[in-house]
């Protein structure tokens, strides 16, 4: 029950996009949120994949972006603070456009994981320009779309040489 006079206070997560923003609550892991995001996505990946190869992946990267860039917003807007760290929904999306050019193995798999998350933490140009100039929930999703987009051409080189 509020208190006569009382503010109530802003619950930016208790909401379609909230729910969505942290990917279904898996921002709210205490440690590394980011990580099991990623990590998350995998067995999700693994099905589009088999369901609909490489395009369905990056057809499902391009939506999960899409519709996260509206619900970061809403949640960045509420807050008024720049890219929260429970929002992980940008991993998901660049987690999935890096699996895209991944080979369907547990080795691709692992690599496409990997090369994600190293380009996410490094953010090589233009991922570093898009997560320090873009607002909103465009500078949320941009800077994990560039790290997943460098880690797809990673991994498919890897696989082009027959490394993985």
């Amino acid at each position: 029950m509020r208190k006569e006079g009382a503010t109530p206070q802003p619950r930016p997560f208790a909401s379609v996009s909230g729910v969505i923003s942290s990917a279904f609550g898996i921002g709210f892991l205490p440690a590394a949120p980011g990580t099991w995001a990623s990590l998350a996505t995998l067995p999700l990946g693994w099905l589009i994949a088999e369901a609909g190869g490489s395009l369905a992946l990056a057809g499902a990267a391009l939506i999960v972006c899409l519709i996260s860039v509206i619900a970061s917003d809403l949640v960045v807007r509420r807050l008024g603070v720049q890219d929260p760290q429970a929002i992980v929904v940008d991993e998901v999306a660049g987690q999935l456009l890096t699996l895209s050019l991944a080979p369907l193995t547990w080795q691709g798999f692992l690599a496409a994981f990997l090369a994600f998350r190293v380009f996410d933490i490094v953010k090589p140009w233009p991922a570093s320009w898009a997560d320090r100039d873009l607002d909103g929930g465009l500078g949320v999703m941009m800077d994990d779309m560039f790290a997943g987009a460098y880690g797809a051409l990673i991994v498919f080189a890897a696989s082009w040489l027959g490394w993985l």
